[in-house]
């Protein structure tokens, strides 16, 4: 299982309580609900899939990791389907 691990991230002018992975994926989730229909289908497909993936991850600092690099891509993301409102 994961290890809780506190994390503050900023997320377009906000801050993001990340502090389980648990929490990341519900986190990620709710983002997906931003975007087009047929990319929310896809990106929570992708979601899930990473989060089997990597819900055995012992590793902290890997967790920390994997944390920072999930928000920073969610954000891309957004902003790249923002655009083309």
């Amino acid at each position: 299982m994961l290890y809780n691990s506190l994390r503050f991230l900023s997320n377009d002018a906000t801050l993001v309580r990340v502090m389980s992975s648990l929490q990341l994926y519900k986190y990620l989730l709710r983002k997906c609900e931003t975007l087009p229909p047929d990319a929310c289908k896809h990106y929570k497909f992708a979601i899930k899939q990473s989060y089997k993936q990597h819900k055995t991850e012992t590793d902290s600092e890997r967790v920390r990791e994997i944390i920072a690099k999930s928000i920073q891509d969610a954000e891309w993301i957004v902003k790249k389907y923002a655009g083309k409102e």
